[in-house]
């Protein structure tokens, strides 16, 4: 179990939270503010060497709000990276190298803190990135997706009282269009987020299926809602880490997601380095 945040105590406003952290970043950085952040799911670790300078490199766990990872495949640290883009232009990027899974236990306000950090620190866009369980057998591990919408079968959402937040362009089609110009036969899919920690069963994937996902995973969908309400583009990406239950032959295992991650590591981190230049 994660360590106490100030989070845990519901007369807390999290946005205040949020800005504190922004507060403590920009003091142990020296960037004031940052422009776009990334957050880096299994598989993706690697991106932020490409993506350009790493001024400051943070213990996640210090930042006000924060604390360690408790999966395996993701980074203990927060970067801040230096972007020279293609017209020599420079932007700052955020990198989360982990996040709070709504299956550890510790409420929604946890599992989008980074997101409405990267808000605080006045990003304008929000890229995130998971591994996940694949439905078609065409797209075998270690495929990119983009994501074009979600399915939130978690049963929560990070909105409290009578928050309307409109979802018909959560993953920002600008900025698949931009992607797609990186590479061309990038597919598109829909992402069904389920609260885990155990695996989907054949059943559960055949359930998402009917209901239009082609993909399944454990995170995502509340870090785009939250995303939304503050403001933010949202450019997902999956990477397909292994075909969903059902559809594989095999029995499911993290092992399988962590070493299918290690092996599309550098083409996924180079890709992704290639969109974020742009953005």
């Amino acid at each position: 179990m994660s360590s106490t945040s100030p989070l845990d105590d519901p007369a807390t406003d999290p946005f205040d939270v949020a800005r504190e952290a922004a507060e403590y970043i920009a003091a142990k950085t020296g960037v004031p503010g940052h422009d776009v952040a990334l957050v880096l799911g299994s598989g993706w670790g690697g991106a932020a060497e490409l993506i350009g300078d790493v001024v400051a490199e943070l213990p996640t766990a210090e930042i006000p709000g924060f604390t360690k990872p408790a999966v395996d495949g993701h980074r203990s640290t927060t970067r801040s990276v230096r972007v020279e883009r293609p017209d020599g232009s420079v932007r700052y990027a955020l990198v989360l190298g982990s996040r709070t899974h709504l299956y550890e236990g510790l409420g929604t306000r946890r599992v989008v803190h980074g997101v409405r950090t990267a808000a605080a620190t006045g990003a304008s866009t929000v890229v995130l990135t998971n591994g996940c369980g694949g439905l078609h057998a065409s797209w075998r591990p270690g495929q990119p997706v983009l994501l074009k919408d979600h399915v939130n079968l978690t049963g929560q959402s990070p909105l409290k009282g009578a928050t309307f937040v409109d979802m018909t362009d959560v993953y920002t089609p600008r900025l698949r269009e931009l992607a797609r110009s990186v590479d061309g036969d990038l597919p598109e899919g829909v992402y069904a987020q389920f609260r885990g920690p155990q695996y989907e069963t054949p059943a559960e994937v055949r359930m998402a299926g009917f209901l239009g996902a082609d993909l399944v995973g454990m995170s995502t969908a509340l870090e785009a809602v939250a995303a939304r309400h503050c403001g933010l583009d949202v450019l997902g990406i999956s990477l397909v880490t292994n075909l969903a239950a059902g559809i594989s032959l095999h029995p499911l295992s993290h092992a399988e997601v962590l070493e299918a991650g290690q092996e599309a590591g550098p083409r996924i981190s180079d890709l992704l380095a290639r969109i974020v230049k742009l953005l």
